[in-house]
């Protein structure tokens, strides 16, 4: 509604108020969505209920019941909008009075309606909005609405529920003939309250004599197929649920469901497929219970009458409708579980197994439509549906390996043997079913091709027809790509007959692979041919100089003037690279020929970078210096790609490659001084600089200086951010040897952080908070990896001024921020700096910043409003173990020169929540230590002033001193072994 006309309905509005409050709803009158604007505005106040008087609740509840009385009386129904916003509002009101003010809520409805059709429909809504508010799951209940919900439902079932069923049966009665959207909706009830209501008051002959009738009718059997899905899904003792289930399939077989006709309505049948769906899984369900309670007789005659349903479920799964063959699959699994738990299988059974085996391997295949270059919501939805068979495969394979591998092999050769003239979607389904076997059939580390005689011989058949039949030249993408990811699958194939390595990559190579006519074909393919190299290894030796002078023309930078559009994507010319890279490191080539061979592959890189970035110095265009940049950073990227091939057996000094590589640096870092399109190419050469400090150790450390001083230029808070772990990874890699680096870089990178963080920002600005707060993170990540990598004196060499700065920012960090990842990272800073410098080798004053800072930052966070110890991030973090370890460093280091002792002197002057504080942390915190940490011998001393204890008792197991509810500490001490407490 206005607000602001509202606001003339004061008794003390001026009178333009009043004017605009009138002309408001004036046109409310009038307009043709006023029913819903007040239904709105009364759904609102009713989350506002408690505040009403006595007289305005009855108001309400008498406007109510008058607008229901209208509806049966106006000439034309409301629209169904309105009518659902009624519904909610009455739905509210039940939620609201039931319990307390309106006990007779349902009878009151009821005799209003009587059996008038629009006064039934509004009931029906009435009772579909009440089960949304009480049952409904997408709803999210706080546990207090779970518990009124809970008791509302008990009182119902007491007062009011025998009567609604019968309501129930009336409406059916009356409408099934004569008004189907009626009986429909009060079959979707039926549904909906099946589930918490007593079920023999629906589970009874006369309700499901009429629902099996409605079961004939066609504009009733949806909802009758859902209303008895429900039924069969309620949980029930396990022979009567057979019983139930036994009944109902006898009345629906005699009506001649179970003939199923793929002409038949498929809506429908997707109904009914579901509720075969419920009937074979409750089925399952109660033969699980009667094994457990070891009622071997009932729990065969269940098992017959699940084996009965098998011949039904067989024609739903097979249904050319996915949607329908879908619904069954369920059941279908469950079955297969139960089979496998068998200890023999009968005929019958075996014959059922190799039905669903076809079914499966039949409903696998695409169909025409499928979209393969432009996929869809169908052909999502299809993939979707093709991952559920696979579960049914990988099922089948546990309850019969022998039978499912002969199956796919019968196929798979079948298919294979005449692929040029068969469809493509056979021709894809017999290449993945062999795919598929790989995961059906497990093994360890895939030697798929040892072990089992039969099953090996059997898959190596298969991989040799499929590599030799010349089904890779199929014009269709799906059995191209179908071929390489099987044969990528089952690699170590080609260990055992090596022979055909030379026809796969010819395929891999050609118009097949990575210069097919597909972008797709190509892009996957080049992902898959650097798995099948990697995986190959040794065995590419006499293959390596050859595929090499083969790729060339794919490992070519483009740059963006050429105009000419390149077979492959940066991002799949990034797999390219990767792959020359493990062919020259993995060969069995001298060091030398791999040098050599590594120049040739990165030198055109170099080149192309080069004259890439002078003309990127020199464009104007900022759409032009966005591409050259993004060109270069390609550029930088793919070397950095080829760097992956090293390895700890196989490192780039031991490939004679560190040259190739150090070349490669100083050509790159240039980039660095560009002042255009800094955030590409810093961003290219840092992930360069990463990939370097590993693969090239002490030999990149001359680079880092420069590098830095040009990523500390200009730099944002991102840039900060993502140059920041680059200096952890120097830090924790080379720690003294780079002492003096990070002595000289120390503060020019801090004043850069201070610098981003001082900057003002808008006060909504979200993205530049958590940039900050990000960086933040960063900063503090970096001094604990300064810390933790024992290069404190880095800090200590700052100066005074400096090293009290960063000090007290860190202190900030672990009480003033928000943030538990960064208080945690604090507190292990200044538990690392109590351990180094807690000593006499401490910097002049620390100790007393120890005492002044440090200890009272343990206390001080958890007094901040904002820590919360019910948040699950602040648990995790666990900054109270931080806390109680900060206070032993101290002790290891201060304690043993005071006789054992530390002493703390604590100002806790009284705060709201300090008494919360005491009672639940710093009993914990000062106790544990005492007598968890230490166990034997006094050691720390606890000054507690202007503080009290309140409802709380504290004794020294040691000395038996007890300090009582409200006593004050003044300057007392507590030293002795530790405390237990009556809380």
């Amino acid at each position: 509604m206005d607000e602001q006309a509202l606001l003339g309905l004061n008794p003390n509005a001026d009178a333009d108020f009043r004017q605009r409050a009138l002309a408001y709803f004036e046109q409310l009158k009038i307009s043709q969505d006023a029913w819903q604007v007040c239904a709105e505005a009364l759904a609102q106040s009713i989350y506002r209920y408690s505040e009403l008087t006595e007289v305005q609740q009855q108001l309400i509840r008498e406007t109510l019941i008058t607008w229901l009385q209208a509806q049966m009386l106006n000439p034309q129904p409301e629209k169904t909008f309105i009518r659902n916003k009624a519904a909610q509002v009455f739905a509210l009101l039940f939620v609201t009075e039931y319990l307390t003010k309106w006990p007779k809520f349902f009878f009151d409805i009821l005799s209003v309606v009587d059996l008038n059709p629009r006064g039934v429909d509004m009931y029906l809504r009435i009772l579909m909005a009440v089960d949304a508010e009480l049952v409904d799951r997408d709803v999210v209940h706080t546990s207090e609405e779970a518990r009124r919900n809970t008791l509302l439902k008990d009182t119902m079932r007491e007062q009011c529920i025998p009567s609604l069923v019968e309501s129930w049966y009336q409406i059916l009665q009356n409408y099934q003939y004569n008004n189907s959207e009626l009986t429909c909706q009060c079959l979707e009830v039926v549904g909906a309250y099946v589930s918490w209501i007593d079920l023999s008051l629906i589970a009874n002959e006369r309700f499901i004599n009429m629902l099996l009738g409605h079961m004939s009718v066609e504009v009733l059997r949806e909802e009758a197929c859902d209303c008895l899905f429900e039924i069969v899904n309620k949980g029930m003792d396990p022979i009567d649920k057979t019983k139930l289930v036994e009944s109902l399939c006898q009345v629906l077989q005699s009506a001649g469901l179970f003939s199923i006709d793929q002409e038949d309505d498929v809506d429908f049948l997707a109904r009914f497929s579901k509720l075969v769906n419920g009937m074979g899984q409750a089925l399952i369900a109660s033969w699980t219970k009667l094994i457990k309670n070891g009622d071997m007789k009932s729990a065969q005659d269940t098992l017959q009458a699940i084996e009965a349903k098998v011949s039904l479920m067989l024609q739903l799964l097979i249904h050319e409708d996915d949607d329908i063959s879908s619904n069954i699959i369920g059941f279908c699994y469950d079955y297969l579980h139960i089979l496998k738990q068998l200890s023999a299988l009968s005929d019958q059974q075996k014959a059922n197994v190799e039905a669903i085996m076809l079914a499966v391997m039949k409903k696998l295949t695409y169909d025409e439509e499928y979209n393969f270059e432009n996929e869809g919501e169908d052909e999502a939805m299809f993939v979707e549906y093709r991952k559920q068979l696979k579960l049914l495969l990988d099922r089948l394979a546990q309850v019969s390996p022998e039978l499912l591998l002969a199956s796919v092999r019968r196929v798979f050769n079948t298919t294979l043997q005449n692929w040029q003239t068969t469809r493509f979607m056979e021709v894809e389904v017999a290449i993945r079913l062999l795919y598929m076997l790989a995961e059906a059939l497990p093994v360890s580390h895939g030697a798929h091709f040892s072990g089992d005689v039969t099953k090996a011989t059997a898959l190596q058949d298969m991989m040799r027809t499929l590599v030799t039949s010349g089904v890779s030249a199929y014009q269709h993408t799906s059995v191209t790509l179908e071929f390489f990811e099987t044969v990528v699958r089952y690699e170590k194939f080609f260990a055992v007959e090596p022979q055909h390595i030379p026809t796969v990559l010819m395929a891999f190579l050609d118009h097949r692979g990575l210069r097919h006519t597909s972008p797709k074909v190509r892009s996957r393919t080049a992902y898959l041919f650097s798995r099948f190299v990697k995986s190959l290894n040794k065995q590419m030796n006499p293959f390596i100089e050859d595929v090499l002078n083969r790729i060339q023309d794919l490992l070519e930078l483009s740059p963006p003037e050429n105009g000419y559009q390149a077979l492959l994507s940066s991002d799949d010319q990034l797999f390219i690279y990767e792959t020359a890279g493990v062919l020259i490191v993995n060969s069995e080539y001298s060091a030398e020929r791999k040098q050599a061979l590594m120049r040739n592959l990165l030198t055109p890189l170099m080149e192309k970078f080069k004259v890439l970035l002078e003309k990127l110095m020199m464009a104007q265009d900022e759409d032009r210096q966005m591409a050259l940049a993004d060109c270069l950073n390609h550029a930088v990227g793919f070397a950095s790609r080829t760097s992956k091939a090293f390895s700890n057996k196989q490192t780039v000094k031991q490939c004679g490659c560190s040259e190739v590589y150090l070349d490669c640096l100083q050509t790159f870092l240039p980039a660095l001084s560009c002042p255009l399109q800094k955030e590409v190419l810093r961003s290219g050469v840092r992930t360069f600089l990463h990939r370097m400090i590993i693969c090239l150790e002490e030999e990149v450390l001359p680079f880092i200086p420069s590098a830095s001083e040009h990523m500390l230029k200009d730099c944002e808070a991102k840039d900060l951010q993502e140059f920041i772990p680059l200096i952890n990874q120097i830090t924790a890699k080379f720690k003294t040897q780079v002492s003096p680096f990070l002595q000289q870089m120390f503060m020019p990178l801090l004043r850069a952080i201070f610098e981003v963080l001082l900057l003002p920002a808008e006060e909504n600005d979200q993205s530049a908070a958590l940039e900050k707060q990000m960086l933040r993170r960063s900063y503090f990540a970096f001094l604990q990896t300064v810390t933790g990598s024992g290069m404190s004196e880095v800090i200590a060499n700052q100066g005074a001024e400096n090293v009290e700065r960063v000090l007290f920012t860190v202190i900030q960090g672990a009480v003033d921020y928000p943030d538990p990842i960064a208080q945690k990272t604090c507190f292990i800073i200044l538990s690392k700096l109590v351990e180094l410098w807690g000593g006499k080798d401490g910097p002049v004053g620390f100790a007393d910043f120890v005492y002044k800072h440090i200890v009272p930052a343990c206390f001080l966070a958890p007094l901040k409003q904002t820590f919360d110890l019910a948040d699950a991030q602040t648990v995790l973090v666990c900054i109270i173990f931080f806390f109680a370890f900060t206070l032993i460093a101290m002790w290891q280091t201060e304690g043993k020169k005071n006789n054992g002792h530390v002493v703390l002197m604590v100002d806790l002057s009284y705060k709201e929540n300090t008494l919360f504080f005491l009672n639940g942390v710093v009993v914990w915190l000062l106790f544990t230590c005492c007598s968890t940490v230490f166990c034997s011998s006094p050691m720390l001393k606890i000054k507690l002033e202007n503080c009290r204890f309140e409802n709380l008792t504290l004794t020294c197991i040691t000395c038996k001193l007890t300090l009582s509810e409200s006593e004050r500490i003044g300057s007392s001490s507590l030293g002795c072994l530790g405390f237990s407490c009556d809380r």
